[in-house]
């Protein structure tokens, strides 16, 4: 029988339709793991897998035991879920819901959000920071009724799902706060949107401290594979939005970089490709494995505009081999997937 990773890997991560029965169902055939715990329920466009990791981090330096569930993955699917700082048996974790789930058609993230809530109730943990994968009304983890919500900032990204203006997007993101009595906010920009609940302002640290109900002192250093990663003249950063990729300039020298990109379909390429201009003129577009990655000619096309040398690298690690090639500092960005693809192949 293939292993439980194996059959994460093989099923389908994008649904045919959206909608939260299949995880409803799921849950309560594994007897509602996720009303065992509280929860902090963390949705944005950047940021949210780090949030969610330094929420939990908070916690546990508050004395609390403390789960993370983010996505995607760089370095391994394990990398998904934690407790106690700590990644969590994953080949066991998924054990637990392989079988409702194949009977019940679940998606691989129904699957491996049931997963991370199972394994959170067999560990005792008190406290879990959940990331929302895409969106968030319909997102399979808007079945927590999470007393804090966090929205980190908003994008336009997934226009075919979450609407075409950010007030849409916002508004579908602000859905899991169906039952947040304290919802964090970087500004005032969507507080007419939000459903319920107090409005505070602030990050991560907030999200934490509205949750505990006290301020945490302690500083904590969250390193997630695949953000802003640094090592003998390469550098490597999921950024996949426009925001994102302001950000990831910010960080680095300004020394010409040769870039090696692939992004998603849903994504605005044209904003991000605009934007990492300003770190190089030279660019290999690639494709990652994932389903939605725009097609390396395509992505070539839209660069050209804006960069002077173009290649065109199906295979990213062939991909990464070529821009090495064309200078000695190398940027790999526009996508995580993309960099789980070269770490699989470390």
């Amino acid at each position: 029988m293939r292993s439980n990773t194996d059959f994460i890997a093989s099923l389908s991560p994008w649904p045919k339709e959206f909608g939260l029965g299949r995880i409803r169902a799921l849950l309560e055939a594994l007897g509602n793991p996720h009303r065992g715990f509280d929860s902090v329920h963390v949705v944005g466009s950047n940021g949210k897998s780090t949030a969610t990791r330094t929420i939990a981090e908070l916690s546990r330096a508050a004395g609390r035991r403390a789960g993370a569930y983010t996505s995607p993955h760089v370095s391994g699917w394990a990398e998904r879920i934690w407790v106690d700082g700590v990644e969590a048996d994953f080949e066991q974790a998924v054990a637990r819901v392989r079988k409702p789930a194949e009977e019940l058609g679940a998606t691989q993230f129904e699957t491996l959000t049931a997963a991370a809530f199972a394994e959170f109730a067999a560990a005792g943990v008190e406290v879990a920071a959940v990331e929302a994968g895409l969106g968030g009304r319909l997102d399979a983890t808007n079945v927590v009724d999470a007393p804090v919500v966090l929205l980190t900032n908003v994008t336009k990204e997934h226009a075919d799902v979450l609407g075409e203006t950010l007030e849409q997007i916002a508004r579908e993101k602000l859905a899991v706060a169906h039952a947040a009595r304290i919802v964090v906010l970087p500004d005032n920009h969507f507080a007419h949107l939000v459903p319920r609940g107090e409005i505070r302002h602030g990050g991560a640290r907030e999200a934490a401290e509205a949750y505990l109900g006290r301020r945490v002192a302690a500083d904590v250093d969250v390193r997630l594979p695949g953000r802003f990663e640094r090592r003998n003249g390469l550098v490597l950063d999921g950024a996949h939005t426009p925001e994102a990729a302001d950000w990831l300039l910010s960080r680095l020298p300004p020394e010409e970089h040769v870039l090696c990109v692939s992004i998603l379909r849903d994504k605005d390429a044209d904003a991000i490709l605009e934007r990492l201009a300003r770190a190089g003129t030279t660019l290999v577009a690639t494709r990652s494995s994932n389903d939605r990655a725009l097609d390396e000619k395509e992505l070539g096309r839209h660069a050209e505009p804006y960069f002077e040398h173009v290649e065109i690298v199906a295979n990213p690690r062939q991909a990464l081999q070529r821009a090495r090639e064309l200078g000695p500092r190398v940027l790999v960005t526009g996508s995580l997937y993309l960099l789980a693809d070269l770490k699989s192949s470390d």
